[in-house]
């Protein structure tokens, strides 16, 4: 196993970016993913005070 160099320095300006580009066209499928064809159904049940909001789809 590789061992990550231990002299590196931590700069205080080494944080996230506001906004990252990311190249499309080079990415790759993840080949660990499941490739299953049945959907997963996600169910969420709101309190009947909140309801009202939220309309059907």
């Amino acid at each position: 196993m590789n061992k990550t160099p231990s002299n590196q320095n931590n700069n205080s300006e080494d944080e996230l970016l506001a906004e990252y580009c990311f190249d499309y066209q080079k990415a790759k499928s993840n080949r660990f993913a499941t490739r299953s064809q049945v959907q997963k159904l996600t169910v969420v049940v709101l309190d009947e005070d909140v309801a009202p909001v939220f309309t059907r789809t």
